[in-house]
C-alpha cells in the first residue's frame, strides 16, 4: 500500500516542488477543492478527497474533510486493534497531513472588512485535521509550514521515514499554529460582536486576557547583559501597520526598543513640529517650534548633557538639515513618520545610529507588567488636556498665551516617570524632575536644572501636591503658573499659596502618574 498524504493549504508556497517529491518517492495525494485543481492544472496525479469519502463537498466547501474516512486514517494509532478497524471500514491510512488555514488574519487586517468576510474566513476543517494528525504524532507527519517541505523531503529521501524527534517538533508547531488562528478569531469577535451583545460591557474586561505575539528576534541580552531577551510582535488585526521599520543601524536592544516606545508615545502629543530626546524612558529635552530643525536644537538645548546616547523622536518627516544637526551628537536611535532622502544620506554614513521609520500611530491599546504569578493590565494613558473641565483655582487667570505653555507642560509630565515635575517656557522643557520618592525632591531637582531660566516659567506635576512646600519652591524660583491634577485633602492649602505668590494654578482633575 503506498503511503497517503492529505494535503489542503490556502498558502500555495513552495507545494508543487513539495507535491512532486512526494509522487516521485511513490506517495498517493489526496486533495481537496482550490488545491486538488492546482495539482491537476500542473499535471500532477492527485485524488480528490470526494473519492475518498464517496462524498461530495458542499456547502460552498464548508463541508469536505469532515468524514470518518479522514479522520479515522487522521487518528488511528499504528496498532492491531485499531488497524483492523480501519481493514473492516476501508479506510486508507493517512500518514501525512499538509494543511495551513484559511487566511482569517490577513482578511481582518483589510480596510473595510466585513463580519460575514471574516466569518467565511473561520476554518473548521482545517484545524480539525491538524489537530487531529498532530495528536497522532507518533504515526502521522503534519506539516503546517511551508519553510519546513525541503526538510520533510529530504527525511524521506534520505531515510524513509521522519524522526520521531522532528514529528515531535512538527506536532508543537501544529498545536501552536491552530491556537494562535483560534486567539486571532476570539480576539476579533470579541470586538466585533458588540451589537449582539456577546462582548463584555463598555469598560470591563474579558474574562480571560490573550496576548499573542510573534517572535521578531533574539536579542543580544535584557536590560542588563545577564538577562536574556527576544522581541516578538504581537500577532493582531492590523496586519503588522503598527510596526516600525528599522532603515539603517546595527541591531535594536532590549533598552533601545522601550525607550522607542517611551518616546513615540511622547511625541504624538504634539501637532506642532516637535522634536523630543529621551534617555531610561524619561524625556530630557522636549521642544515644539516653527521647524523642526528648530525643534531639535531647542530639546538639546534643555538637557545636552542626558541627550548623550539617547533617542531622538521627531513628528514630522526628517529633513536634511535637522539630520546634519543630530550628527553632531551621539545618538542610539532616531524615529520619524519618514526620512528625506537627504537625511537618509547624511545618518546612513553612521554606521552604529538606527534609524527608525514609525507609523502614523502606534500607540499601545494596553499596558501589561508581570508580577508573581500572573499579570496585570490597564488601558494605555491616552488622556489628553481637557479645557473644558480644567478649572482655575487661584484669583491670578491665565492668558491665552499661558494655556498654550501650560498645555504644552502637561503633554510632557505625562511622559515623565512619577514623581514627575515638568518646567517649560516658550514650548521647551528647562527642567525635569523624575522618580523621587517625594514630590517636592523632584520640583527642586527641576528648578535647579532650569535655574534662573525658571523665572517666568511653567511648571507641570503628574498629581497632586501633598503640602504647600512645592509652592512655596516653585514661587521662590520665579515660576509664573503651575498645573496640576488637584485632589489633595491640601487643596486648600496649596491655593492659599498659590494666592499669596500671586501664582496662577489650575487644576485638570487627570493624574498621569507613570510608575
Amino acid at each position: 500500500m503506498k503511503p497517503r498524504a492529505l494535503i489542503s493549504v490556502s498558502n500555495k508556497t513552495g507545494l508543487l516542488e513539495f507535491v512532486r517529491g512526494l509522487l516521485a518517492l511513490g506517495w498517493e495525494v489526496v486533495s481537496t477543492g482550490g488545491t486538488a485543481r492546482l495539482l491537476a492544472e500542473e499535471g500532477l496525479a492527485v485524488t480528490p478527497v470526494s473519492r475518498v469519502t464517496g462524498f461530495p463537498e458542499i456547502l460552498e466547501g464548508r463541508v469536505k474533510t469532515l468524514h470518518p474516512a479522514i479522520h479515522g486514517g487522521i487518528l488511528a494509532r499504528r496498532i492491531p486493534e485499531h488497524m483492523a478497524v480501519l481493514a473492516q471500514e476501508q479506510i486508507t491510512p493517512i500518514d501525512l497531513v499538509v494543511v495551513n488555514l484559511y487566511p482569517f488574519a490577513e482578511t481582518i487586517a483589510q480596510p473595510g472588512v466585513t463580519l460575514e468576510d471574516a466569518v467565511e474566513n473561520i476554518d473548521i476543517g482545517g484545524p480539525s485535521m491538524v489537530r487531529a494528525a498532530a495528536k497522532n504524532y507518533e504515526a502521522v507527519i503534519v506539516v503546517v509550514n511551508p519553510g519546513r517541505y525541503q526538510e520533510i523531503l529530504h527525511c524521506l529521501q534520505e531515510q524513509g521515514t521522519v524522526p520521531l524527534s522532528v514529528r515531535e517538533e512538527l506536532a508543537v508547531e501544529a498545536f501552536r499554529h491552530t491556537a494562535e488562528y483560534d486567539s486571532q478569531i476570539s480576539a476579533w469577535l470579541e470586538s466585533n460582536l458588540l451589537s449582539s451583545g456577546v462582548a463584555p460591557a463598555p469598560g470591563s474586561y474579558p474574562s480571560h486576557f490573550r496576548l499573542e505575539g510573534e517572535k521578531q528576534q533574539e536579542l543580544r541580552y535584557g536590560e542588563n547583559p545577564h538577562q536574556r531577551a527576544a522581541y516578538y510582535r504581537r500577532v493582531g488585526a492590523d496586519g503588522g501597520r503598527s510596526q516600525p521599520q528599522q532603515l539603517h543601524g546595527k541591531e535594536l536592544s532590549y533598552n533601545n526598543l522601550v525607550d522607542l516606545s517611551s518616546s513615540w508615545s511622547l511625541i504624538q502629543e504634539f501637532r506642532g513640529p516637535a522634536a523630543a530626546i529621551i534617555k531610561h524612558t524619561n524625556p530630557c529635552g522636549v521642544a515644539e517650534a516653527e521647524t523642526l530643525e528648530e525643534a531639535y536644537l531647542r530639546a538639546l538645548e534643555a538637557d545636552p548633557v542626558s541627550a548623550y546616547g539617547g533617542i531622538a523622536a521627531f513628528n514630522r518627516t526628517l529633513d536634511g538639515a535637522t539630520a546634519k544637526r543630530l550628527s553632531d551628537i551621539f545618538l542610539e536611535v532616531v524615529a520619524a513618520p519618514a526620512f528625506s532622502p537627504e537625511a537618509l544620506a547624511i545618518l546612513g554614513e553612521k554606521k552604529n545610529i538606527r534609524l527608525m521609520q514609525m507609523p502614523d500611530r502606534a500607540e499601545a491599546e494596553y499596558e501589561i507588567r508581570t508580577v508573581p504569578g500572573g499579570f496585570l493590565v490597564q488601558e494605555s494613558d491616552l488622556q489628553g488636556l481637557d479645557l473644558l473641565t480644567t478649572q482655575v483655582v487661584t484669583r491670578r487667570t491665565p492668558t491665552a498665551a499661558d494655556w498654550e505653555e501650560l498645555s504644552f507642560a502637561w503633554k510632557v509630565v505625562k511622559h515623565v516617570k512619577s514623581n514627575a515635575i515638568a518646567v517649560c517656557r516658550n514650548r521647551q522643557t528647562l527642567g525635569i524632575g523624575a522618580g523621587q520618592m517625594n514630590r517636592v525632591g523632584s520640583v527642586r531637582l527641576a528648578l535647579e536644572q532650569a535655574d534662573v531660566q525658571a523665572r517666568g516659567a511653567y511648571l507641570a506635576s503628574d498629581a497632586f501636591f501633598p503640602f504647600r512646600d512645592s509652592i512655596d519652591a516653585a514661587a521662590r524660583a520665579g515660576v509664573r503658573a503651575i498645573i496640576q491634577p488637584g485632589g489633595s485633602v491640601r487643596d486648600e492649602e496649596c491655593i492659599a499659596a498659590a494666592d499669596e505668590h500671586d501664582l496662577i494654578m489650575v487644576f485638570t482633575g487627570i493624574r498621569h502618574f507613570k510608575h
